[in-house]
């Protein structure tokens, strides 16, 4: 008797994955280069109520005014007479970033208004003070 081999029994087939993984991680290079990072202030702060707050989704740099006037930039306490330096550095790394400022509604105002000036005077073309819309919480 004359016995046929075949591929039925202990064939196996293989699946070259490396052009996959080579798609993949070109992918993941792709995203990672082209997409912009928030960098959260570090502090929460109780921001006022405005019923006219509209949502921006284009803030790139946080600087959060605390009640005790207090400045945070990027989870960091920063001094204001240094806040200028570092809104511009952070402008050498992110050119067409705009700023939003975070400041708690027991703030001083004085406080707030020199830390827009001082973006402004980093070069900020963008500035804008955050308010909470109602119902709407800023989570960190």
């Amino acid at each position: 008797m004359i016995k046929l081999h075949t591929r039925e029994e202990g064939g196996s087939a293989a699946i070259n994955l490396t052009p996959l993984i080579d798609m993949v991680f070109i992918l993941l290079i792709f995203f990672a280069v082209n997409s912009t990072f928030v960098k959260f202030p570090g502090v929460d702060v109780d921001q006022p109520v405005a019923r006219s707050a509209v949502v921006s989704q284009a803030a790139t740099i946080l600087i959060a005014v605390t009640e005790n006037g207090e400045i945070w930039i990027d989870r960091n306490q920063v001094d204001i007479r240094r806040l200028r330096g570092v809104i511009e550095r952070l402008f050498v790394e992110t050119p067409d970033a705009s700023v939003v400022v975070l400041s708690d509604q027991n703030s001083r105002t004085g406080v707030v208004v020199e830390v827009i000036d001082q973006a402004r005077l980093a070069g900020a073309d963008n500035v804008a003070l955050a308010a909470a819309a109602p119902g709407q919480d800023f989570g960190q």
